[in-house]
């Protein structure tokens, strides 16, 4: 079996199942973008649509990927002429979608511990326009590092000193400035970096004329990227897939086929960053608040009010839930009837649904394992900052009580009922079988289970000003649902409460 690299390229011919680079993607295209990070999700995501735009013409630029830390392995990239595999697994339209595309975006792989001068070279290119950043999101952060070492410690240093560079052998040329899009998942990522970016010059004593420049000549672009790429596929999954393609990928990377990737930008960035082309769910716009707003309200708050219900009802994974009507009802109802009413944002409501539905999509994927108990980590904090806002907006709008945010809401408060503790872990019960509680409260609702009735406890949790911020016993009819509800998911249960709700499903779904 052949191992897949530009010599063994003509050998993958003819594949029908594979989607090879064609001659445009392969030329020695100008080396336009610097990328900080190796990690899968910028070859799923950002490198993948380089590439894709690449072999229409429409980029015509490679990437110099920089390895900042000492773990891992670069060798691969070497062995393969860094050339990976992307393997598209997910459903849209609610058919299932099974894409694999082989990618030549990437020119070189380069250690920053050990080939500092090569990219401080590249830094130099008249060639180069963007910066592309994934470090985690303690990369980030502001770290007192000298930018004349080589290399500095921190990325934003790295990155500072690939700019003084820039600066220096363009003599500040105001037109050499580059487009930064960090990817990190941290709100107002760009922003946050560009203020690093300014004091850490500061602290370094670089001329004035420099910072002006940087400020200037620059542009640090806020982001949000949404694409679930797993990590390495284990053992097992990786034969599989190997097998399918008949030839050896150390870089296999598998991905869904959803992909959101907004930029606040302007024409400049527009015009850099012109891979935007390739689809429409790369967006560019001097505002994305409204983007981060539908993942945070109907991804992650659909997530938070199911999980617990979800879960408690015997589903370990999304997928196991959405393939169950009722649950799969729940889910869609609370999503599309009421969050995308309560969005406390300007937002059209046609672009809400399309999203919602993109969304109900990515929970049927069958190739992607969500844990419903993951989910639950941080599950009042989770709460608050998802649905509080959308339940205070939805009273507001429409001054009734939200059906299926009572019943999540309820389902909440029975998952943290805790029976146990051990090693200073509460536990649960489910099934006679008992679970984690992984939330900070997790001690005080042991101690309201312990003394109250579902419906004191109910009413002394809603009125916590300090969990949410607000009284939410004081919204009209909200507490009487809520208990309701929990009573119900006690007295007969949580599959029963889920079937009573949900006799018309079908309707709902539709």
């Amino acid at each position: 079996m052949n191992s897949l690299s530009v010599q063994s390229l003509p050998l993958l011919q003819p594949r029908t199942d594979v989607s090879l680079p064609t001659e445009l993607s392969l030329r020695d295209l100008p080396e336009r973008v610097l990328q900080f990070g190796t990690g899968v999700l910028l070859r799923g995501l950002p490198n993948f649509l380089i590439d894709q735009a690449n072999r229409q013409g429409i980029f015509n630029g490679r990437v110099v990927v920089v390895k900042s830390t000492d773990g891992g392995d670069m060798s691969a990239f070497s062995r393969q002429d860094n050339l990976y595999t992307v393997c598209i697994r997910g459903v849209e339209n609610r058919q299932l979608v099974e894409q694999n595309v082989v990618c030549s975006p990437i020119s070189r792989v380069l250690s920053a511990k050990q080939q500092w001068e090569s990219i401080l070279e590249v830094a130099t290119s008249p060639e180069l326009q963007v910066v592309i950043s994934n470090t985690t999101e303690v990369g980030i952060q502001l770290v007192e590092d000298d930018v004349r070492q080589a290399p500095p410690v921190s990325f934003p240093g790295k990155l500072l000193a690939v700019l003084y560079a820039r600066y220096q052998a363009f003599e500040g040329d105001p037109t050499k400035g580059l487009v930064i899009v960090p990817t990190e998942l941290i709100p107002n990522n760009g922003t946050k970096l560009e203020a690093i970016l300014l004091e850490l010059a500061h602290l370094n004593g670089l001329e004035s004329e420099f910072i002006d420049w940087l400020e200037t000549a620059n542009t640090c672009c806020n982001s949000l990227v949404d694409r679930i790429v797993p990590g390495r596929p284990d053992a097992a999954t990786q034969q599989t897939l190997t097998e399918q393609l008949d030839y050896k990928d150390e870089l296999l990377t598998i991905s869904e086929s959803y992909l959101l990737w907004a930029i606040e930008g302007d024409e400049r960035v527009r015009q850099v960053l012109s891979f935007h082309q390739i689809s429409e769910n790369v967006i560019i716009r001097p505002n994305i608040d409204q983007f981060r707003e539908l993942k945070l309200r109907l991804l992650n708050g659909t997530h938070t009010l199911s999980c617990g219900l979800a879960f408690l009802c015997g589903f370990n994974t999304v997928r196991e839930a959405m393939e169950d009507d009722r649950m799969a009802a729940f889910i869609s109802s609370v999503m599309l009837g009421e969050l995308i009413p309560g969005i406390p944002y300007n937002v059209d409501e046609k672009t809400a649904q399309r999203f919602g539905f993109q969304v109900l999509d990515r929970f049927r994927n069958p190739f992607i394992e969500h844990r419903w108990l993951a989910i639950t980590m941080q599950y009042t904090a989770k709460m608050q900052m998802r649905n509080v806002p959308t339940l205070l907006h939805y009273y507001k709008t429409l001054g009734v009580t939200p059906r299926y945010i009572s019943l999540g809401f309820a389902a909440y408060l029975l998952f943290m009922r805790a029976t146990t503790q051990e090693d200073g872990v509460w536990y649960g019960e489910r099934d006679g079988e008992t679970y984690p509680i992984n939330d900070p409260q997790a001690g005080y609702f042991a101690d309201l289970w312990d003394r109250l009735t579902p419906q004191e406890l109910t009413s002394a949790v809603l009125k916590n000003t300090a969990l949410w911020g607000h009284d939410l016993s004081q919204l009209p009819g909200f507490a009487d649902s809520v208990a309701t509800y929990l009573s119900q998911l006690i007295e007969n249960g949580v599959q029963a409460t889920i079937s009573t709700q949900f006799d018309h499903y079908e309707v709902v779904i539709k």
